[in-house]
C-alpha cells in the first residue's frame, strides 16, 4: 500500500524545497497520479538546533513534536526530516510520535559503508560536529573522518548562515570555501558528506565540483521507497 510522506521542514526553508524537489526528481513516474502523496510543514518557529546544543538556547523538541503531530493529523504515514543537526534530538521526537521517522544520518553512513568509501571530510554545523552523532555512526561502519581546521570549519558556518540562510548567496567566500575542502582532499577525504542540508544548495550553485555525499538526495529516495513507489537513481 501506498504512503504518505511527511516533512518536517522550516530548518531552513530553502532545505525543505530541496528534499522536496528531490523527492520529485527520485520517483520514477509518467504522470502526475505516479508521485507519493508529500505534505509539508514548513516550521520556521522551531528554535534553531546548534544554538540548543552549544549554547542552551531554546529546545526545539516541543516544535518539532508539533510538525510531527500536524503532519499526522494531516494523514502523513512516515516522517523525513531535512535537518542533519535535527537528528541529535531524533530519539526524544520518536518518544512523541507513532509514525516511523527515517533517520537520515544513518541512511547516509549506511550508503558511505555499501560504496566501500573509506574516509570522508564531514562538513556540518558546529552544533552537528560537537555532537559527534556522524563520526559515532561513521566510525561503527569503519570509516575514518577528516573535519576542517577551526578557520575552515568558520568557512563552513559561514557558508551555512550567511549565505543561505540569510538567501545571500553572494555572500559566500567560494575561493576560501575551496581551500578548505582541498586541503581535506590532501588529508585523506575521498568524499565530502554535505553534513547540514544547506550544504546541497551551497554545492549546487557555487559549482563546487567535489565528490560528495548528499544526505538530502540519500533522504529522498529512502522516502520514496518506504512510500512504496519505484525510485529513479540519478547517479
Amino acid at each position: 500500500m501506498k504512503k504518505s510522506i511527511g516533512i518536517i521542514g522550516g530548518m531552513g526553508p530553502l532545505a525543505t524545497v530541496d528534499l522536496f524537489e528531490k523527492i520529485i526528481h527520485a520517483t520514477d513516474a509518467a504522470r502526475d497520479q505516479d508521485f507519493p502523496h508529500v505534505i509539508v510543514d514548513c516550521n520556521t518557529d522551531i528554535p534553531d538546533r546548534t544554538a540548543a546544543i552549544l549554547s542552551g538556547g531554546e529546545d526545539p523538541v516541543p516544535q518539532l513534536v508539533r510538525s510531527a503531530h500536524a503532519l499526522e493529523r494531516a494523514g502523513a504515514q512516515v516522517l523525513a526530516m531535512p535537518c542533519n543537526t535535527a537528528h541529535w534530538f531524533y530519539d526524544e521526537l520518536c518518544r512523541h510520535t507513532d509514525l516511523p521517522v527515517l533517520h537520515m544520518l544513518r541512511l547516509t553512513a549506511d550508503s558511505l559503508e555499501r560504496e566501500g568509501i573509506g574516509t570522508v571530510g564531514l562538513l556540518a554545523t558546529d552544533g552537528t560536529i560537537r555532537t559527534g552523532i556522524y563520526e559515532t555512526l561513521l566510525a561503527d561502519r569503519g570509516i575514518k573522518v577528516v573535519k576542517p581546521d577551526a578557520v575552515g570549519q568558520r568557512r563552513v558556518m559561514s557558508a551555512i548562515y550567511d549565505g543561505v540562510k540569510a538567501g545571500n548567496l553572494a555572500a559566500i567566500d567560494i575561493p576560501a570555501l575551496r581551500q578548505t575542502l582541498d586541503a581535506m582532499l590532501e588529508q585523506g577525504a575521498e568524499r565530502f558528506v554535505l553534513g547540514c542540508t544547506e550544504l546541497p544548495i551551497v554545492f549546487s550553485q557555487c559549482a563546487l565540483a567535489y565528490s560528495v555525499a548528499d544526505p538530502t538526495q540519500i533522504l529522498a529516495e529512502a522516502a520514496v521507497a518506504f512510500a512504496g513507489y519505484p525510485v529513479k537513481k540519478l547517479y
